[in-house]
């Protein structure tokens, strides 16, 4: 027997909420019910799919093959009831947008209220995350598009459309700046006290790159995955930074009793957005797109 879509929403709300009863309740089924959806895709894949551990389900190996496909088919099913929302007015809709942190305190803000006020009844669901996960969520299905930093290795069933350029620059106290304001080297960052991002979110990787390019490898005395708690400990004289000029409102500064300097030589992310290539563009995610690019001067 081939799997109904039913059988899988079900598996996937089990173990989303970790019992039968709380996933039936979210289905709007009958607890029987939803047993009975499960025993039935069991019995016609022939193998066990769920185990219970401390109470709760978790997928067995086969089990955790069969969600990321079931995952995927769900977002199958969105995608085709947004091809049909294409057909109507297009007044309202919900997209699910990811981005890093920055680009959402310092950039999407101007891009949901310039939507509100052309499209309000169109729902905006922003998740924050690092590259490699925004990519994995618009991949799977979970995220419509999001905005990520370049240079990343981009799954080949992803669209990517460059937005912008955001340069990266030296943010230091005026205590511990040199007293020529030009642009700076590896080397002489790499002796500041320094506070970067935490490792493994891109960003991070192309600073480490540009350390390793100049023959430095970076020590942070702190490493903080929170670009507002970098900029408060530098403008506290702790110790120095490399921060995009989104964050910095522009190439010009942003922190109080510090400089930006550019780097030498200079270094930027690009930013760019992703979708699935089979994505269907109605007027509701088309319209967020169009709004990020003509505020990322695009």
């Amino acid at each position: 027997m081939d799997p109904t879509f039913r059988q899988l929403r079900t598996l996937l709300a089990v173990l989303d909420r970790g019992t039968v009863s709380a996933a039936a309740r979210s289905l709007g089924v009958t607890q029987s019910a939803a047993s009975q959806q499960l025993k039935e895709l069991e019995r016609g894949l022939g193998v066990r799919l769920l185990e219970r551990a401390k109470g709760r389900f978790l997928p067995t190996a086969a089990g955790e093959a069969v969600v990321s496909q079931a995952r995927r088919a769900q977002a199958a099913v969105e995608d085709i009831r947004a091809a049909a929302v294409a057909f109507r007015s297009g007044e309202v809709g919900r997209i699910r947008f990811g981005t890093g942190a920055t680009a959402c305190i310092y950039l999407l803000p101007a891009v949901l209220a310039a939507l509100k006020e052309r499209l309000p009844g169109v729902e905006v669901v922003i998740s924050t995350g690092n590259t490699p996960e925004m990519l994995r969520r618009v991949e799977e299905g979970s995220l419509d598009s999001a905005l990520v930093s370049l240079p990343v290795a981009i799954p080949r069933s992803l669209h990517v459309e460059r937005v912008a350029a955001d340069p990266l620059l030296a943010v230091i106290p005026r205590e511990l700046a040199p007293p020529r304001r030009a642009a700076l080297s590896a080397a002489e960052i790499a002796r500041l006290p320094l506070i970067l991002y935490e490792a493994g979110g891109s960003t991070r990787a192309i600073i480490d790159g540009w350390f390793r390019r100049g023959g430095e490898s970076p020590r942070p005395v702190m490493e903080l995955g929170s670009v507002e708690a970098i900029k408060v400990l530098v403008e506290s004289g702790r110790g120095a930074s490399v921060l995009p000029a989104l964050a910095l409102g522009g190439e010009g500064g942003g922190v109080k009793g510090a400089v930006a300097l550019p780097l030498r030589p200079r270094l930027a992310r690009e930013l760019a957005i992703v979708l699935r290539r089979e994505k269907v563009l109605d007027r509701t995610l088309r319209a967020v797109l169009n709004e990020l690019k003509a505020r990322t001067g695009e």
